[in-house]
């Protein structure tokens, strides 16, 4: 009778039961693994390793099952084979954790799940062909293997080497890479135990052995100091350590001097009032501002830029090494740039009192900002004077001081144009960065909070005026008989509505409210407003910015969402971007009545410059972040107020409000209950005492580790604020 009801709807499952709906899932497991293969009944029963007489006749009940249902079917032979046709896509690896990894591909809508198993030796960011075993359904991804590495992403690895008589292992600085490399001792050069070294592998894995074989090819350093870390995140991210030899000489063979002749084929501002506004310890000014009154009371207000492109001239040494680079790496300690310094902090850089050569974009405007008529050309400018930003702030305060009152004139228009931005529906992105101050050993001793005040957004402002000017102008000018000009902008995607509204959701725990399907710019910009100053500011702010797409480079004249401008470019800073040299190029092609250039050859460019871009931002978060933790290292069991900035099913981040620096509280060390992550609403639940830790939540936290190798910090939770 108890049988009987344990068979019953509701009640627990028989053991024979369980026993078959087991089975079913292992016989289910053998074919979506060797999606292809055909077994016969006796081979199953191998494979599986089934003994007895019960679940040997349970195998044929579940064979008939899916044979009627499709999952399964007859081959020639009689053998059974699966009915599903595995689909192949080629993809890039994620290797996210040391147990799966997801394969990145256009050709699927999701992201494919891949046991690290089934990886066929394929590493963090290789592309590979992989076999698409079960699709996406109930909410879960598509599953699959990788059948065909197609290429590696790399064979060089930054890491710690551990030195041992017989052999050695260099255990790579990438989360993502999780093997380490076996180093034979005639191959380690001079590296010493625990220092950083490049390793590059001469054998990858083999069913023999797990682990690739590698030789030394550089030492860095011993771990832990400045030079050695930073030139880790360097070789990581493969950014180069100095210009190549021909690259240097070829900098240094261009002339100092500029010619009468030269200086009568452009327009000539050294008579106007001119000054460059940058940052304190900045050593290349590419751009400066004239400003001069008009007889009729407007103004014309030029936004002068440092003229590369007639220095690095199509198809030579420094253009390749220049598109190679694409972009300026700005690390905590250094800058590595994308041209010699003969260059960037000599003849392209506009110092004061010194004739400079620019391309220029001029303005005709009144107090309100209204631009009545504009201009484009090559320039040559004399800068009457370098400001800082502190420098130029204190005359915007005070109206007192030389030039004070040109700057509080292009003040108040800048604030004009930033009004009228806002209104178009430009979103107001505000994010705290931080800078460090370091000791003569690069040691960080404060974590410094950078401000932005009027003096940054003025020029901002005009970078932005001239950058939307110059592309609205190509877009425009080249639709006539030539056809379309091909160009170069800065296009950003209106945001994912999913995850917009997932955002929304979100901002409501906190008691903001968002239309995610209203005018979404001056939601956002309420929104925004409403947290500043608030403990909640960065989290949402970072949040806020994740569900937006990311800018890039294309030749493609859609929209920038952000800025809320129809088209826009990048004209201001050729000295540290590549497509600003592109931009130069092709607007002077086209002033002087070129037709439309070729679109593949500048797309090619701008995608590589995209990438470039993207690994320049990765290595300044990484060198950040090293500093972070090697900021936090003296303050081991210290507690902090922190609130958590993200949750995974590993832990939660927690952003410490004091530093700004992020650590994790591992789920493993919450001892108090079993915590189980809630992915869909950013949160963590305890499985007995309900208790709920989700994003925003502010808590005191003690700094129980820090790892240098791996940039981490590790933290105990001391008490949640109710």
């Amino acid at each position: 009778m108890s049988k009987k009801r344990k068979k019953q709807k509701g009640g627990r499952p028989s053991k024979n039961t369980a026993n078959a709906k087991l089975l079913k899932d292992r016989v289910r497991g053998v074919f979506a693994q060797h999606l292809g293969e055909r077994f016969s009944y006796r081979q199953l029963i191998k494979k599986l390793g089934l003994r007895d007489k019960k679940s040997k006749e349970m195998l044929k009940d579940i064979l008939f099952s899916m044979e009627s249902n499709d999952k399964i079917k007859k081959a020639p032979d009689g053998r059974l084979v699966s009915s599903y046709d595995a689909p192949e896509v080629i993809g890039r690896v994620d290797h996210v954790n040391s147990r799966f990894a997801y394969i990145i591909s256009p050709d699927s809508e999701e992201d494919i799940w891949v046991k690290s198993e089934d990886l066929n030796y394929a590493i963090d960011q290789d592309t590979v062909k992989v076999q698409i075993t079960r699709p996406a359904s109930d909410g879960f991804r598509p599953e699959g293997k990788v059948v065909e590495l197609v290429e590696r992403a790399k064979d060089e690895f930054v890491g710690k080497i551990e030195v041992s008589e017989k052999f050695s292992f260099v255990v790579p600085d990438n989360r993502n890479i999780h093997f380490d490399v076996m180093v034979f001792p005639e191959k380690i050069k001079k590296a010493k135990h625990n220092d950083k070294v490049i390793v590059k592998i001469s054998k990858w894995h083999d069913k023999k052995n797990r682990s690739p074989l590698g030789e030394i090819i550089n030492v860095l350093g011993p771990a832990g100091e400045n030079d050695a870390e930073i030139h880790s995140i360097m070789a990581e991210f493969g950014l180069p350590f100095q210009f190549p030899q021909n690259v240097e000489e070829a900098a240094e063979k261009i002339p100092v001097e500029i010619s009468k002749e030269e200086i009568s084929y452009r327009r000539d501002f050294r008579t106007i009032t001119t000054f460059t506004i940058d940052p304190e310890d900045a050593k290349d000014f590419d751009d400066a501002l004239s400003v001069e009154k008009l007889d009729n009371g407007d103004y014309e207000i030029g936004v002068h830029i440092a003229d590369v492109s007639h220095y690095v001239k199509p198809k030579s040494i420094l253009e390749k090494e220049a598109l190679q680079r694409a972009t300026s790496v700005y690390l905590v300690d250094r800058t590595i740039p994308m041209l010699p310094e003969k260059l960037s902090n000599g003849l392209c850089s506009l110092r004061p009192n010194e004739d400079k050569l620019t391309f220029s974009a001029s303005f005709v405007m009144d107090t309100e900002g209204k631009v009545k008529k504009k201009w484009f050309g090559r320039t040559i400018i004399h800068s009457d004077r370098r400001f800082t930003y502190e420098e130029a702030q204190e005359r915007i305060e005070s109206g007192e001081g030389d030039y004070a009152e040109e700057i509080q004139l292009l003040n108040g228009i800048a604030h004009k144009l930033k009004d009228k931005r806002f209104k178009n529906g430009a979103v107001n992105f505000e994010t705290t960065e931080v800078k460090f101050k370091l000791d003569e050993k690069g040691k960080p001793i404060a974590v410094i909070p950078k401000v932005r005040k009027d003096a940054h957004k003025m020029i901002e402002e005009f970078m932005l005026l001239a950058n939307r000017e110059v592309a609205t102008h190509i877009y425009k000018w080249g639709r006539g008989e030539n056809g379309k000009y091909t160009f170069v902008y800065r296009t950003h995607d209106d945001p994912d509505p999913e995850k917009l509204d997932g955002f929304a959701k979100f901002a409501a725990k906190f008691g903001h409210k968002m239309n995610a399907g209203g005018n979404i710019s001056s939601s956002l910009n309420k929104l925004l407003g409403e947290v500043e100053g608030k403990p909640e500011q960065n989290v949402l702010e970072s949040l806020a910015i994740r569900s937006m797409a990311k800018a890039k480079y294309t030749t493609d004249p859609k929209p920038h969402f952000g800025l809320a401008f129809e088209h826009y470019t990048h004209f201001t800073s050729p000295i540290r971007r590549y497509p600003d040299v592109m931009v130069h190029r092709l607007l002077w092609h086209y002033l002087n009545d070129g037709k439309p250039v070729e679109v593949e050859p500048e797309e090619k460019k701008c995608v590589h410059s995209s990438e470039r871009e993207k690994n320049a931002a990765d290595a300044e978060r990484a060198s950040i972040k090293y500093k972070q933790v090697e900021f936090m290292q003296s303050m081991l069991g210290e507690d902090f107020e922190g609130i958590v900035s993200g949750v995974t099913e590993w832990g939660i981040f927690v952003e410490i409000t004091e530093t700004k620096c992020e650590g994790m509280v591992r789920l493993a060390d919450l001892t108090d209950d079993f915590y189980e992550f809630d992915e869909k609403n950013y949160r963590i639940i305890g499985k007995r005492n309900k208790r709920i830790i989700t994003l925003g939540d502010k808590l005191t936290v003690k700094v129980v580790k820090t790892d240098i190798d791996r940039r981490t910090i590790d933290l105990d939770l001391v008490n949640i604020e109710e």
